[in-house]
């Protein structure tokens, strides 16, 4: 423990942004993470190094926490970096994205502001990368086994760096032009650029990891040929199937989902190829129904784009402001919260009930007909229903409209048909641990578990590589998360 008085002499605090008018007239990051200084080495001071660390039991992939603060408060960055990278595949991208479910089980966190655990865990990602401790993991020599894996989002590539640093060789597949999944279509740039996506890569490329893109398994390539070829299969495609809202006029043209408009944004923001009619919210009475961090990812590339209003919806009631008493600590409390993008501007409801979209005569949506709702006690064992408020319906001004509602499973055609996957009653991947019903056929990340955060995702590719390793090979030698770190909360 670098300070054992730090938490007592120091409050929380984070680097600066670029103010919402500034930052919103380009696609890049905001956060002046390069200007906070030495006041990261003061925030890791704060960490208590707890003699039973909760913070452990919160990170999905156990990250070793108070011991890369205390580095950082000793200004040991490569130590740091030795411990950080020790655990997690991709800080680079937990950095940006995380919701940090290790704050939220922070011990400092009971009866103050939580440790800066993602803004650290960030610096210290991008002091590795500028001063050269961030090398490619090179194994010492080849097992002779293949290994296809199928998706290059943060689960695949996770479990692509593991077993290539095991010493296989691994071959990964992606149906779109460029490596990253949702990672790169998915999460706008001004939260996670290219460029940091693209470093990465570079660095597994340089290890031996091979990437193919334009490769649509199931589509352009037959399953089976990749059984044939390759000693195991991994299927890391997500769940990419969006929840629908079938309601009258969801035909109309300037309804879309959440992810057209996303993925199209980021390509446009990077000189890609847009493949798809151009969708841009530029003085669009925008509505976003969904109040998650996808929709929260709608507000803010709308305002980029210059829409004339922004509405955010939402079924369920508002979060309560603070910890409810049913989310005690260390659990991850549902709380209300306010992002970046929100700060920007936009309009927020909760308890509202979607009805119809309303056209024009040329088949565009120009309004949302919606309703108040109050929601009823839930008797056990059922969900809880709700009534719409009487008098409360009305129509609300919307010339494009994205259904940010999440994901229900992954394809269930291509891939999943050609090798004869089975699957689970909600349609994801079923699996015996990480394996398929098919020998030699793994599954691991959203496909298998349905939609999750990408710390989670990235857990499920490492834990995937040690089952595929031991598979291969009668044993393994790959890091696992530490079960006692890992707190029953």
């Amino acid at each position: 423990m670098g300070k054992p008085t730090g938490f007592l002499e120091h409050g929380r605090e984070l680097p600066k942004k670029l103010d919402p008018s500034v930052r919103i007239e380009d696609n890049k990051e905001f956060v002046l993470n390069e200007e906070f200084g030495d006041k990261i080495n003061t925030q890791a001071s704060r960490c208590m190094d707890c003699g039973v660390p909760f913070c452990h039991s919160g990170c999905p992939i156990g990250n070793i926490i108070p011991e890369f603060n205390d580095a950082v408060y000793r200004d040991s960055w490569e130590e740091a970096w030795n411990i950080l990278s020790s655990t997690n595949n991709f800080p680079e991208f937990t950095g940006r994205v995380c919701p940090s479910p290790c704050e939220s089980a922070c011990v400092l966190g009971i009866n103050q502001d939580p440790i800066t655990i993602c803004n650290i865990e960030k610096t210290i990602v991008e002091t590795a990368y500028r001063e050269g401790y961030a090398k490619p993991k090179t194994p010492r020599s080849r097992t002779g086994k293949t290994i296809a894996i199928i998706g290059s989002g943060p689960a695949g590539l996770a479990a692509a760096e593991q077993l290539n640093s095991a010493g296989h060789s691994v071959t990964v597949f992606e149906r779109d032009e460029k490596v990253g999944g949702l990672l790169r279509f998915g999460i706008p740039d001004f939260k996670l650029g290219m460029d940091v996506i693209d470093r990465k890569i570079n660095l597994m490329a340089e290890a031996g990891v091979e990437f193919k893109v334009n490769q649509h398994i199931g589509v352009d390539v037959n399953a089976q040929q990749l059984r044939q070829e390759f000693d195991v299969v991994l299927l890391t495609g997500g769940s990419t199937v969006p929840r629908d809202l079938p309601i009258p006029g969801r035909e109309l043209k300037g309804v879309h989902f959440a992810m057209e408009f996303l993925g199209q944004n980021n390509r446009r923001a990077n000189d890609m190829d847009l493949k798809t009619k151009e969708i841009h919210a530029k003085g669009k009475h925008v509505v976003v129904i969904g109040g998650g961090d996808t929709g929260s990812d709608c507000v803010g590339t709308s305002n980029r784009h210059g829409a004339a209003s922004i509405t955010q919806v939402e079924i369920m009631p508002i979060p309560p402001e603070k910890r409810p008493a049913n989310m005690p600590w260390p659990q991850y409390p549902m709380i209300m919260k306010t992002t970046t993008s929100h700060e920007e501007g936009c309009e927020r409801h909760w308890n509202i009930l979607t009805k119809e979209f309303i056209s024009d005569d040329n088949g565009n949506v120009t309004g949302l007909r919606i309703a108040d709702i109050v929601w009823q006690d839930a008797k056990p064992g059922e969900r809880p229903g709700f009534d719409e408020v009487a008098n409360s319906e009305r129509v609300i001004p919307c010339d494009m409209a994205f259904l940010a509602m999440g994901f229900l499973h992954p394809e269930p055609t291509g891939v999943l048909a050609q090798l004869d996957i089975k699957l689970d009653e909600r349609g994801n991947v079923a699996t015996d641990g990480f394996a398929t019903n098919q020998k030699g056929v793994f599954a691991a990340g959203d496909m298998r578990t349905g939609q999750s955060l990408v710390v989670r995702c990235i857990n499920e590719g490492r834990e995937s590589a040690r089952e595929v390793d031991n598979y291969l090979m009668g044993g393994t030698n790959l890091e696992a998360k530490s079960d006692s770190l890992m707190l029953s909360a």
